[in-house]
């Protein structure tokens, strides 16, 4: 047993402009069967993606706070000149600058159009075949420990761990990675970015979300209600959501 990352969860003043907005950052397609805008590759939605982590933007009524967001995307790019390329249009498209602290670095840090910040990475060869999303990055206290949880909770395979870091990508060497950076800011609000994880077809939900207790998840109660995902968050107080398999 074991589950997957299928979704990154944004939430959303306006999730419909949000949702264009990243489908025109990634080259993929936004699809708004309802409230939520789902965002993923041309063509039609495709549930689960047997390839990419898929975004999907969900109403909510506060706007994001001054906090920096303790989840993010990272963008890939193919030379300078395609990262440069690629900032000019994303700030075209109504991305913003973003200062959170990281100084005089090669990577451009932007922030989407209600303030979520993302980085539009240089080339780096680690990156060639992720497809437009290089990796999803987790701010956090203690990579290691993050790395024994997620690796339990996860079917991903860890590629790196050490004192500072701690990286994953699909078993199958498709998609972005999983990063979680140490990072000195500590969790103060909800973040507005998180996973939502799926488990396989035939896994009992129920059961899953009871690994994932004694693995030391604990409930998260946001406000949801009676739905069909369980909301948890991991030993550092990530959230995240286990959705219910189709």
């Amino acid at each position: 047993m074991a589950l997957r990352p299928v979704m990154v969860n944004i939430k959303a003043l306006d999730p419909s402009a949000v949702g264009r907005f990243w489908a025109e950052a990634l080259g993929w397609s936004a699809y708004s069967p309802g409230v939520t805008t789902y965002v993923g590759p041309a063509g039609g939605l495709v549930w689960p993606d047997p390839v990419v982590v898929g975004i999907d933007v969900v109403p909510v009524p506060e706007p994001k706070t001054t906090t920096k967001n303790r989840v993010h995307l990272d963008l890939a790019t193919t030379s300078a000149a395609h990262q440069t390329e690629l900032v000019a249009r994303l700030q075209a498209l109504g991305a913003t600058p973003a200062h959170v602290g990281q100084g005089d670095v090669p990577w451009t840090v932007l922030a989407d159009p209600e303030g979520n910040e993302f980085c539009v990475l240089e080339p780096r060869a680690i990156y060639r075949g992720t497809g437009p999303i290089a990796a999803v990055v987790v701010d956090c206290a203690d990579p290691r420990a993050m790395a024994r949880f997620w690796g339990e909770a996860m079917d991903w395979t860890l590629h790196e761990v050490a004192d500072d870091h701690a990286v994953f990508r699909s078993a199958k060497g498709v998609g972005p990675y999983l990063e979680f950076l140490r990072t000195p800011d500590v969790k103060t609000v909800p973040d507005r970015v998180h996973l939502d994880l799926l488990p396989y077809p035939g896994d009992d939900k129920a059961v899953e979300v009871a690994r994932l207790r004694a693995l030391g998840a604990t409930d998260l109660d946001l406000g949801q209600g009676d739905v069909s995902w369980t909301c948890l968050a991991d030993p550092e107080g990530h959230e995240f959501c286990v959705l219910e398999p189709s």
